[in-house]
């Protein structure tokens, strides 16, 4: 129980950093659709669905290696460089050839008319390479606390530049280009660019509050090591680049197979993007409880019993998305005022997003098994496959039902994946999830979701409709209390809430 304590602590953190970054984040977007037309968020959606692309390519699956490699303790300093020393030598060399092609990954993106868009993302992307590994040190040394006032750091910088260019410099230049404020910005009618310029700032002020890490970097490399470190993270190319394609490219696709004219394209993946970011109370949960799982699940296979904390740590994991769902569903006509209401026609995609993430959360733990033992090419043969039915469900049916496409692709993709690495899994590092009980738990959230929806459908008044909505969540809540009360009993914080008796 002190692991899973352990592990609850430092998601908590990662939480934190990640949550209230991406909460900030998710703040902004009802300024950001309301100062931006539809089309420049669209294109500002296209513009940061190419930055993962990106990130893949230059981070090479160099973190997870990190925290493969260093369960030794006499490795870490040797691994550190190896991997910092590597990662530095191809950021140049990718960084220098992306630059050179940036008008050809312009048009990729579909926004031909703006390559310096695309120079300034490969800047970022090639600052927030350099701290990949120190970053990947900080979680190794358990220092959630670190990491959260480095991610908080930057995103406030973030947030007060886009305010800061859009609403203040940029405004006052358009009004007279001679005026003080407008010596920070130029004239040119491309709002999106300064918003892409606070991302670079945010990057640099996050590079420069990692120094002390940066410091400790020795520039050198055992080939022996580097070797074995490239060995197992190619294949996580691979993972990584189907897994971008199933979690953005659908944007882009979207945009090349809508029909209609270039306005409308944009405002279709405007639309889309926006009510995506409802999806993000889960989305956030999954990345943070992936900050802190990656480094426990690897600590823990030399333990005892460490399949049996795997099982009960998807157990608590799936409970808490559940959870969330019901969260997000049955308070949307609340959730939605986070978006402009010129937004509001892509709404109903939400809960189909929020089980498509629920999915990607359950593949993130079920992944374990070939990170363990060693079989990174199963993970790249099963993200082949989600990307493989990303693409052909969007190519198909995007031209009939748009962006309603995208997120159906985006649920058979998470699903598949995650079937498979289960069946899959189970042959090759057998661990007792207790997949019924799982199933049970999501299938009920799921019919709670849908009773809320009939309710919905015979009264139109929102008190109503939210009240039962509480209901309907509290009685979930206590459901899951009577189920689990055992085992709840044992939890830290929680457990002299319940007996064990009974």
């Amino acid at each position: 129980m002190s692991n899973i304590k352990k592990l609850a602590g430092d998601t908590m953190w990662y939480g934190v950093s990640s949550i209230a970054a991406r909460f900030l984040n998710y703040l902004v977007t009802p300024y950001l659709t309301n100062v931006l037309s539809k089309e420049d968020y669209g294109k500002m959606s296209l513009v940061y669905s190419v930055l993962p692309f990106l990130n893949v390519l230059f981070t090479y699956g160099l973190e997870t290696a990190f925290f493969r490699f260093s369960q030794k303790e006499e490795n870490k300093k040797n691994i550190y460089n190896t991997t910092a020393t590597s990662i530095i030598i191809s950021t140049f060399l990718l960084g220098a050839t992306f630059l050179f092609f940036n008008r050809q990954l312009a048009v990729f993106a579909g926004i031909a008319n703006y390559p310096e868009l695309i120079r300034l993302s490969i800047i970022i992307i090639m600052i927030d390479t350099f701290t990949i590994i120190p970053f990947a040190k900080l979680r190794l040394d358990s220092r959630p606390r670190k990491y959260a006032l480095v991610k908080l750091s930057g995103i406030i910088a973030y947030l007060f530049f886009t305010y800061f260019f859009l609403s203040v410099c940029y405004v006052h230049a358009l009004k007279d280009p001679f005026s003080f404020w407008a010596k920070f910005v130029h004239t040119k009618n491309n709002p999106v660019y300064y918003i892409v310029v606070a991302n670079l700032i945010q990057a640099i002020i996050t590079f420069l509050f990692l120094y002390k890490e940066v410091a400790q970097i020795r520039l050198k490399i055992d080939m022996k090591l580097w070797k074995a470190i490239m060995q197992y993270s190619m294949p996580l190319i691979i993972v990584g680049m189907g897994g971008v394609i199933n979690e953005t490219m659908d944007r882009i696709m979207l945009k090349w197979w809508v029909p209609g004219n270039n306005d409308f394209k944009e405002s279709q993946v405007a639309i889309y993007s926006a009510c995506y970011k409802l999806s993000l109370l889960i989305s956030l949960f999954v990345q943070a409880f992936r900050m802190g799982a990656e480094p426990f699940f690897f600590k823990q296979a030399t333990g005892e019993n460490a399949q049996r904390v795997y099982a009960r740590v998807m157990k608590f994991f799936v409970i808490v998305i559940s959870v969330m769902f019901l969260v997000v569903t049955l308070y949307l006509p609340i959730w939605r005022y986070f978006i402009a209401e010129k937004l509001w026609a892509g709404l109903s995609v939400v809960p189909i997003l929020l089980l498509a993430n629920m999915f990607l959360g359950i593949y993130y733990n079920l992944s374990i098994w070939y990170k363990l033992g060693h079989k990174t090419s199963a993970g790249a043969y099963i993200t082949l496959t989600g990307a493989a039915i990303t693409i052909a469900v969007n190519y198909f049916f995007i031209p009939h039902y748009g962006y309603m496409a995208c997120a159906w692709a985006t649920f058979l993709c998470y699903g598949s994946m995650m079937v498979i690495s289960y069946v899959w899994g189970q042959k090759e590092y057998r661990v007792p999830y207790a997949w019924k009980k799982l199933l049970a738990y999501m299938i009920i959230a799921l019919l709670l979701f849908f009773v809320h929806k009939g309710i919905a459908s015979f009264t139109s008044h929102q008190f109503i409709t939210l009240s039962a909505g509480t209901l309907l969540l509290l009685a979930y809540i206590w459901f899951i209390a009577q189920v689990e009360k055992k085992e709840l009993a044992r939890l830290p914080f929680v457990g002299k809430y319940f007996t064990t008796n009974g």
